[in-house]
């Protein structure tokens, strides 16, 4: 299976970057959520948190939502994503 990744950035000069690892799985790892806040978020997510925990055996999920929809997560949630096994960004509307 063939995966293309697309680089969303805008900026002509931007950094590179690799993809991280695939993880073997995901029992017992630290998940993290990353809202846009907008509506109907937060029940989907609740039910992803625990999808994630009853079917996979996720440990903890950690859901952060940004002070606004349209910039990029503040530093803050970015240091501590740095700490997760994985992480989803999701919207809503």
């Amino acid at each position: 299976m063939t995966l293309r990744v697309l680089d969303p950035t805008w900026e002509e000069n931007a950094a590179g970057f690799a993809l991280a690892p695939r993880l073997p799985g995901l029992e017992g790892s630290t998940v993290g959520i990353i809202s846009n806040g907008k509506k109907g978020t937060t029940p989907f997510f609740d039910h992803l948190a625990g999808l994630l925990g009853a079917r996979h055996g996720v440990a903890k999920v950690v859901l952060r939502v940004k002070r606004s929809f349209s910039a990029p997560a503040e530093r803050a949630i970015m240091d501590e994503a740095a700490q997760w096994s994985a992480a989803i960004a999701g919207v809503g509307d």
